[in-house]
């Protein structure tokens, strides 16, 4: 991803109050967490899998945080059960930032990727979450803001799928 590009993410973030983001980290937004860090304004906690992300964003909004959960899109199929129980069943909004592995904009799309990439929109449907693909850099500051506002008044999980400009 281009480093301004990565820049602009971060700070779309922190402008539609993101405060509080579990990772995982992946070859595709990576990026953006040296930035997080040198700005100070994200709690960043690493964590050993998808599904414990969720859980602890989860908490972290329970808790006052405007939370967020980084992730590559194979993630999703980890965190499935957190993102029911915790997400949709108890209702506790989190963004979900997904690196797009294997969809049709993914740059740098294999064979690896390309199975669970062709799978992860109708997966995200099946668990009732709304989502939004985003190729390029094209109003992103708004699709966040829109994001963020829709998981708080939808009280669950929304996911922002970052593919295209975003994974090369």
């Amino acid at each position: 991803m281009d480093a301004k590009l990565a820049e602009r993410l971060v700070t779309s973030l922190k402008g539609a109050g993101i405060n509080f983001v579990t990772y995982l980290p992946e070859t595709r937004l990576s990026q953006i967490l040296p930035l997080m860090r040198k700005d100070g304004g994200f709690q960043l906690v690493p964590v050993a899998s998808e599904a414990e992300g969720v859980t602890i964003a989860c908490g972290a909004t329970l808790g006052g945080k405007q939370a967020a959960c980084y992730m590559e899109s194979s993630g999703l199929y980890v965190s499935s059960y957190s993102l029911l129980t915790m997400g949709r069943q108890l209702g506790v909004p989190v963004l979900l930032i997904v690196g797009f592995l294997g969809g049709f904009a993914d740059q740098r799309n294999s064979f690896l990727y390309a199975t669970i990439g062709s799978r992860t929109v109708p997966h995200l449907e099946g668990l009732g979450i709304e989502h939004r693909l985003l190729k390029d850099g094209r109003d992103l500051e708004g699709t966040v803001q829109d994001a963020v506002r829709t998981m708080n008044a939808l009280r669950g999980p929304v996911a922002l799928l970052f593919a295209g400009e975003f994974t090369e």
